[in-house]
């Protein structure tokens, strides 16, 4: 199973979500072809209700916990509760400038 997959599933069984959009942006950065390293993560889920931003990315943290310390080097996290969905738009990750990219 991907590195992708096996972080979809945690989500899925944890956070039943309404929507979930898990994108691998490893391609952007100065990784070799095919890594899983680098993700987006776009999550509506009802557990988010009345919790602020830090609690939710906490939530998140802790089920993603290791694959967070070995593959996965970065996760950009968009989480929203239904409510908030409705209105949300979210942001385009920026582009890499580290590494060979830079150049």
């Amino acid at each position: 199973m991907s590195i992708q997959q096996r972080m979809r599933s945690l989500l899925e069984a944890e956070f039943s979500p309404v929507a979930l959009d898990l994108i691998n942006e490893s391609h952007m950065h100065s990784v070799p072809d095919g890594s899983e390293s680098h993700f987006k993560l776009v999550l509506v889920s009802d557990l988010f209700t009345g919790l602020p931003k830090v609690k939710r990315h906490q939530l998140v943290y802790k089920v993603l916990a290791e694959l967070l310390a070995g593959p996965v080097h970065a996760l950009a996290m968009h989480l929203y509760t239904k409510e908030e969905w409705g209105d949300a738009s979210t942001p385009d990750s920026p582009q890499c400038m580290g590494g060979s990219k830079s150049s």
